[in-house]
């Protein structure tokens, strides 16, 4: 912790003497260390500064960053467990993925195996990860599905990112929001919203299959009463609403607009129709 706030201080300028991958190796070491001082506020930035503003690691080690966070000591430690420290390095094994995919948008610089491998990292994760808190009192930030959705915001919009690979992260989203288990209440409808607020923007799909899949999201109206249909109808109602708010701004879309509208309102129990 005192390498890094001493770094921090210094603009991550290393001294003489020092070498980066020495610092990245014990990054990734306490990546998901408990304290949210040095995981959250010390070593997160490390990372931005070095991959982003910096542009200190090379693509070659970028390359072989990405396949070490991918791994089962960082993305998928102990996935499927709930409710201990084990998320908070899954989760902040996530947000230096973002990082290296918007680098790569910048000057893409990923094979296609590499591209193809975190996608298919991804899309298991959100799968697969279970801890869907948000914000701890002890621990802070594990925000696993905000994380995740950072990460997704990037993949869509990489060169290599085709149409089927836009359906795949619909699903995952759709995956996510009907987990049955926990509606989201620290604004992960936001951050997921915002990737498909791009699919939109960018016309990476067209605007009927994206309104044949909103629609498809207020299906969960009408499955029979449980706790595991409030959740799902919760989460769709909350998500289309953050995106209904960011397309109203644009009068373009107003057949998307219209299919917002119709969906958030089937998954609201009060609205008078």
């Amino acid at each position: 912790m005192l390498d890094l706030q001493r770094l921090e201080q210094e603009q991550y300028q290393l001294r003489e003497g020092e070498q980066l991958q020495d610092f990245v190796g014990r990054l990734l070491q306490y990546i998901g260390d408990p304290d949210p001082e040095l995981r959250d506020n010390l070593i997160y930035p490390a990372f931005y500064e070095w991959i982003l503003d910096e542009n200190q690691l090379t693509e070659a080690q970028l390359r072989s960053l990405l396949r070490e966070l991918t791994d089962e000591k960082h993305l998928f430690y102990q996935v499927g467990s709930d409710g201990n420290p084990s998320v908070f390095t899954r989760t902040f094994s996530s947000l230096p993925i973002a990082l290296i995919l918007r680098r790569h948008r910048q000057k893409p610089f990923l094979a296609l195996a590499d591209f193809q491998h975190v996608r298919t990292a991804m899309l298991r994760y959100f799968q697969e990860e279970k801890d869907l808190r948000g914000y701890l009192f002890e621990g802070g930030w594990a925000h696993s599905t905000a994380h995740g959705a950072d990460v997704f915001v990037e993949l869509v919009q990489c060169p290599e990112s085709d149409e089927a690979v836009q359906r795949d992260v619909l699903r995952a989203i759709q995956g996510v929001l009907h987990n049955e288990k926990h509606i989201f209440n620290e604004e992960e409808d936001e951050r997921l919203a915002s990737i498909v607020d791009i699919m939109i923007d960018k016309g990476l799909l067209t605007e009927q299959e994206l309104a044949d899949w909103i629609n498809s999201l207020a299906s969960c109206a009408e499955l029979p009463k449980s706790r595991a249909q409030v959740i799902t109808r919760v989460n769709s109602k909350n998500f289309l609403r953050c995106l209904y708010l960011r397309r109203a701004r644009d009068s373009r879309e107003n057949d998307l607009a219209a299919a917002m509208f119709t969906a958030v309102t089937k998954c609201n129990r009060f609205a008078i129709t």
